[in-house]
């Protein structure tokens, strides 16, 4: 085993300063300003406008919970909005959540606005209204602010996924293309599971027929909206994964967060509900999402050697997995970001990985490698921001390139030693290993990190003050 620590003293090269250059650009609103008053953009996002009939537009991005939030907006005042933007409170983007006190996270009640300029290009009509469009943004510190004024927000993480992918790029001359596997339980009227005692429901065709008419809606709905729909299949009771075409990272999260849109309308469509939540049942399969990670030098996948037929990866992808296990357990709170994901990790069993480690087609390891040259990256759950766990993957990838790290021996089932050792199996030891890794908290803007850890804590902690059922039912009437 050759891993090598972690070493505090990257903090500040690479990645992070790269990003945090791109941070202090005081000129970034400007420019994307002027872009977005080309004539041509101008002009073409008003035929689209005029063409598909739309009458109001949601100017929209995610929050660092991955939620979405927007303002809707009259279609007519596009060009206003191409100029000035949307104003937001800063809190938006940390879920406007309180902490046990009532105090906003992220700056309080007076904490500033931030702008969010719109991307022509991600103009999309929503298909079950189409008088109805949505258009990400990027968000902003307000030009008039002194010292920061025109800078991109630290907590955008959409930004900064597109920033960071922009930047790896630049310094390793590889692009990184994921696909992502959601999976999601549904429950509702016809919805029953159809199975024998002691078997799983997964891949019936019976439960799938049954899930017929939701499937053929997220399909179409999703193909409206950009998605290359590949397959799909019935898992667990309830549970269906649909997937699409994989692609840049960048453009795998935005397709992550509207597909969860789209089952959340085509649920309210049929009067039942549809929910990622990691692990919604004891002794059934967790919701994850698993990332296909690959790594490309133009056109050349080069995660795998040409001519090569049997299982393998390359050198090159080698190192990029010796960084993934090197920083797995500190990425542990964002792949794995509610308390509830670490059920999935003690129900035995579940194919849910506690350690980081890596296999030939092995479904129990952290990161499968499996055929067509990719890396299957199985802890990230159904909650996941997308966004972020993709940035945290380019950092890690861009470590074990640099340090050429050798993430050792694949996981046989024979007891070989896991890499990166035992993850984090809860998420307040999970943000501990967060906070200790200096390496992924230096690529982050501080901000982040610190609203990021300020987020999780205070989930943990409402947890550990809850009193649950299963405490009732072990001691109210047994003890002493």
């Amino acid at each position: 085993m050759t891993l090598t620590p972690v070493r505090p003293e990257l903090a500040g090269t690479g990645l992070q300063s790269g990003l945090h250059d791109a941070l202090n650009d005081r000129e970034a609103f400007a420019r994307h300003q002027e872009s977005n008053l080309r004539p041509d953009v101008v002009r073409e996002l008003g035929r689209r406008i005029e063409e598909a009939g739309v009458e109001y537009i949601y100017y929209a991005l995610p929050t660092i919970g991955s939620r979405m939030v927007a303002k809707m907006v009259p279609a007519n005042h596009f060009r206003r909005n191409l100029a000035k933007g949307i104003a937001f409170h800063r809190t938006a983007l940390s879920d406007l959540q309180n902490d046990r006190y009532g105090n906003l996270i992220g700056g309080g009640i007076e904490a500033r606005e931030f702008w969010a300029l719109p991307e022509p290009d991600t103009f999309v009509v929503l298909p079950w209204d189409t008088s109805v469009a949505r258009i990400f943004c990027t968000a902003y510190e307000p030009p008039h602010l002194p010292e920061v004024g025109g800078r991109p927000l630290a907590v955008d993480t959409r930004s900064l996924l597109i920033r960071s992918h922009e930047a790896f790029t630049a310094r390793t001359g590889f692009e990184v293309r994921s696909g992502t596997e959601p999976e999601m339980t549904w429950e509702g009227p016809g919805l029953d599971v159809v199975k024998k005692p002691g078997t799983s429901p997964a891949y019936q065709v019976e439960n799938l027929e049954r899930m017929r008419p939701i499937y053929k809606q997220l399909v179409t709905y999703a193909k409206a909206m950009g998605l290359d729909m590949i397959e799909g299949d019935y898992e667990d009771d309830g549970q269906l994964e649909l997937n699409w075409m994989y692609d840049r990272v960048e453009n795998t999260a935005d397709r992550l967060v509207t597909y969860r849109q789209i089952c959340k309308q085509v649920a309210r469509e049929f009067g039942v509900t549809a929910s990622f939540m990691p692990k919604p049942y004891n002794g059934q399969m967790g919701n994850g999402c698993h990332h296909n990670l690959s790594l490309w030098d133009g056109d050349t996948n080069v995660t795998e050697d040409a001519g090569r037929v049997e299982l393998h990866i390359s050198q090159t992808a080698r190192h990029a997995l010796g960084g993934l296990l090197a920083h797995a357990p500190g990425t542990m709170a964002v792949m794995a970001s509610t308390v509830n994901s670490y059920k999935r990790f003690w129900d035995a069993g579940q194919f849910a990985p506690s350690l980081a480690n890596w296999g030939l087609d092995s479904r129990g390891c952290l990161v499968r490698i499996s055929a067509n040259g990719r890396m299957e990256y199985r802890v990230p759950d159904a909650a996941v921001n997308p966004y972020l766990s993709h940035t945290l993957i380019l950092a890690s990838m861009e470590d074990g390139l640099d340090r050429r790290l050798d993430p050792g021996l694949p996981d046989d089932g024979a007891g070989v030693a896991a890499a990166g050792g035992q993850l984090p199996l809860t998420l307040g030891d999970a943000v501990e290993a967060f906070a200790a890794d200096s390496y992924l908290t230096g690529v982050l803007p501080a901000d982040l990190v610190a609203i990021y850890t300020q987020l999780k804590q205070e989930e943990w902690a409402r947890y550990c003050g809850a009193i649950t059922e299963w405490e009732r039912d072990m001691y109210w009437e047994t003890i002493p």
